[in-house]
């Protein structure tokens, strides 16, 4: 289960994650969080866990209190405070160099659109070892509440998206993704993913949402343009075309970014994560660009 959030008056955002494995005794759980001058908080833990009957581990916490509705997300404890995110490449001597800092979220969570996606025919006959986002659902969703930051306290109300899966999920399993989220009020946002597996089939997608209103992602275009040594995404624009026939043009600019790193089965990838302001309709926006490549 994941949440994302961003608040165009203070400038923070960031995102909460936890993925329980009970299988493995453990749960992975990540804290990101980018401050407006360009630094970013960021934590990864593995935490023990025996059940899969609640997301509450190291720290982070997600209690649903209505489904789809609300829900109570947060997150206490220690964080790193990166001055150049980009060090985030070598995990080790990013953590060994800067400092950590307290950190605490509390965000009470309120469900803003119409609930998208679920588990397909397809994905039940899916080889377990292939899937990765099995039964995944999206919402756009408003997150207030407080978070402090080194006992400095900031009063949080933004708009983000989450979302939920089951099963196995290995990073290495796709060949690259595209995944895109943005926020322009309560009334309008979208979710688009372009998913290329390595057999090279591909999967483009998502939604428009426009108040109560859903409407799936029939076509969609990306264009990258690419930044510095590690070649990390920095502005893009996007084509979406509709179900119903309508269309979106957008274009979106890296405000931070953070390049995550996964290692399994002697592969590694790259998740970048970019704090993104999104234009649409002449309006702005806020949300994350996410782009995972294998580095092999």
């Amino acid at each position: 289960m994941y949440f994302n959030f961003f608040d165009q008056g203070c400038g923070v955002g960031g995102f909460l994650r936890i993925g329980n494995r009970p299988n493995e005794r453990l749960a992975e759980t990540t804290v990101c969080l980018f401050e407006p001058g360009g630094s970013v908080l960021f934590n990864f833990k593995r935490p023990e866990i025996a059940t899969n009957e609640r997301f509450d581990a190291g720290g982070t916490r997600f209690l649903v209190e209505r489904p789809f509705e609300a829900l109570r997300i947060g997150y206490e404890g220690k964080a790193c405070r990166l001055a150049d995110p980009l060090a985030m490449s070598d995990p080790r001597s990013a953590f060994a160099a800067n400092p950590f800092v307290e950190l605490r979220i509390d965000l009470g969570v309120r469900g803003v659109g119409p609930v998208f996606g679920g588990e397909s025919r397809r994905e039940a006959d899916l080889d377990p070892e292939l899937a990765f986002a099995r039964g995944h659902y999206e919402q756009h969703h408003r997150a207030s509440g407080e978070i402090e930051i080194d006992g400095r306290r900031i009063r949080f109300d933004g708009l983000g998206l989450r979302d939920h899966s089951w099963g196995p999920r290995s990073w290495q399993a796709p060949s690259h993704y595209r995944w895109l989220t943005a926020n322009f009020g309560e009334e309008l946002g979208f979710a688009a993913a372009w998913i290329v597996a390595r057999d090279g089939s591909e999967t483009r997608g998502g939604f428009v949402h426009r108040g109560r209103e859903l409407v799936p992602i029939r076509e969609l275009a990306i264009e990258t343009d690419w930044k510095g040594e590690q070649k990390l995404h920095d502005r893009l624009r996007a084509s979406l075309v509709c179900a119903d026939g309508s269309k979106l043009e957008v274009s979106g600019r890296v405000m931070s970014m953070i390049p995550l790193r996964n290692r399994r089965g002697g592969r590694t990838t790259r998740i970048a994560e970019g704090m993104t302001e999104w234009s649409c309709e002449g309006r702005r926006g806020f949300g994350l660009s996410e782009y995972l490549d294998q580095l092999d």
